[in-house]
This record gives structure tokens, C-alpha cells and sequence, in this order.
């Protein structure tokens, strides 16, 4: 296989050299010569609000960089309901497990409008054998992927049901309006949060009532944070 140019490596469909968030991404170490090696290109996606990235089971394609909006994962229990196991935002790797397992292991949905870089799973493992910068970055982002699993765990599963909303509140956080947060279905949430969808309702309630939370849209889904001293109690 011929190898592509430097340049079109850098740029193919996505401008690699000038990512806006280039000392977050994967491939934020790697330098011309490891560009060099790269042989397909990487494409830059957009994906609309409620689109799937890729489905449970599903044979891998590539990794994708989130470079904007919010996705989060979903993954099926045995009983069949589908559970949220975490949010990702600009900066986070999706599908990393494909790496070892050439499939996804969870559902992929664009909770805001997303765009991300998918990275075909060949360039990854070429570069990963070859260059120990981004072997290094991999694991790092493999590390950070676990981190995050138990910490989403750890802040929404303890705690009185007030303080699990309120922590989703500020888990789900605008990256580029930080005082704007949005909510799921409130089945979603109760189940994420391990309570009823009457309790999530009557929280969500309470935090606006208390001046926490100010309703923005009429589905219930987008919020301004008033008060975040109020949800960090």
C-alpha cells in the first residue's frame, strides 16, 4: 500500500493540525514522521441530535474522537431495557474496547449535535505498534475511560435522590455554555440513578422550586444552573 502524503494525512477529511481541542485528542503527541505512516484517511463526522454513532454488537469500524457535543453510551440488561452507563464529552475516545474486540460494546448516541473523527481501527493499530507516542496516549485514554465509568458510578449511585439529580445536573454540564445543563426521559434518569421516575420528577421540582434549576424549553430537558452551590450540598 502506498502511503498517503504527510500533509493529506494531517488534513484527509479531518484538519488534524488545527483541531480545536488538539492537545486532547488521540493523536495529540504524534509528530510528522508517525503522520507519515498513516495510509487511510480519517473522517471527520457530523451527527445529528438522536443519531446512532454505531449500535451494541456492532463489527468496528474505527475509534471516534468526540471533538464537540455530548454522546452518550447506552447498553442493554438481560431483562432487554437499556440502561445509560455514561456521557461523553469534547476531548473522550469512543469505542476503545473495539481495539481488542473488534466490536462495540455499547450503543453510541449524539445527545447533542456531535462532531467526531473516526479513526480506522488499521491506522490505530499501525501506529499504536510503531509509535510509542501514541501507544502512550492510548493508554492514557483507556485508563481515563475506566476512571470515568467508576466516578459516573460513584457520584450518581450514592447519596440522597436529591444529591444523585443534582450531580447528574452538573455532570451534564454544556461544555461551551457551563451554566446550561441538560436531562434525559425521566425513566432514563431513574434508572441511571437507581430510583423511581416519580422521585426523579419530584427532585427535579424541588431544585426549581428551591432556585437551584430554571427551566428553558417545555420538554423539561434544558436547564439553567442558578445556584451551583445549592447542587454541590
Amino acid at each position: 500500500m502506498i502511503p498517503i502524503q504527510i500533509d493529506s494525512a494531517w488534513k484527509g477529511t479531518s484538519d488534524c493540525r488545527n483541531c480545536g481541542i488538539r492537545d486532547m485528542v488521540l493523536f495529540a503527541d504524534l509528530n510528522e514522521q508517525d503522520f507519515g505512516e498513516i495510509h487511510t484517511p480519517i473522517d471527520d463526522m457530523v451527527f445529528a441530535v438522536d443519531s446512532v454513532l454505531y449500535n451494541e454488537g456492532q463489527t468496528a469500524l474505527g475509534v471516534f474522537t468526540l471533538r464537540k457535543g455530548m454522546v452518550k453510551l447506552v447498553r442493554a440488561t438481560a431483562d432487554g431495557r437499556e440502561r445509560i452507563v455514561r456521557v461523553l464529552r469534547p476531548g473522550d475516545v469512543l469505542g476503545l474496547e473495539a481495539l481488542a474486540t473488534e466490536r462495540y460494546d455499547t450503543e453510541a448516541m449524539a445527545l447533542t449535535e456531535a462532531s467526531v473523527c473516526r479513526i480506522p481501527l488499521a491506522v490505530l493499530h499501525h501506529l499504536s505498534a510503531t509509535s510509542p507516542r501514541l501507544h502512550k496516549r492510548l493508554m492514557q485514554k483507556w485508563q481515563q475511560a475506566l476512571k470515568d465509568a467508576d466516578d459516573w458510578l460513584a457520584d450518581l449511585n450514592f447519596g440522597s435522590a436529591r444529591q444523585r439529580v443534582a450531580s447528574l445536573a452538573l455532570k451534564m454540564r454544556d461544555p461551551e455554555q457551563p451554566h446550561m445543563t441538560s436531562f434525559f426521559a425521566r425513566d432514563d434518569m431513574g434508572a441511571m440513578l437507581d430510583i423511581k421516575l416519580e422521585t426523579v420528577s419530584r427532585e427535579i421540582s424541588s431544585l426549581v422550586r428551591d432556585g437551584a434549576l430554571k427551566p428553558c424549553d417545555k420538554q423539561g430537558r434544558r436547564y439553567e444552573i442558578l445556584n451551583e452551590a445549592m447542587l454541590l450540598r
